[in-house]
């Protein structure tokens, strides 16, 4: 190990044990698909902050 503390070299911290992480491949559709759920999550956080001003704004 090094003085780092990481077997890796680096400075993560991790102490060598990095997970292998095995990469994911969507196809152009899934692809498509996430993307679309994504920017429906986005409009639908953009109409609660919306909301949310909309009532503060409100006189008491």
């Amino acid at each position: 190990m090094t003085e780092s503390g990481c077997a890796c070299g680096g400075t993560c911290g991790c102490g060598g044990n990095h997970a292998s992480t095995e990469q994911v491949y969507l196809s152009k559709e899934e692809y498509i698909t996430r993307l679309e759920q994504y920017l429906a999550d986005l409009k639908a956080e953009i109409a609660a902050v919306e909301e949310e001003l909309s009532q503060l704004r409100q006189p008491a």
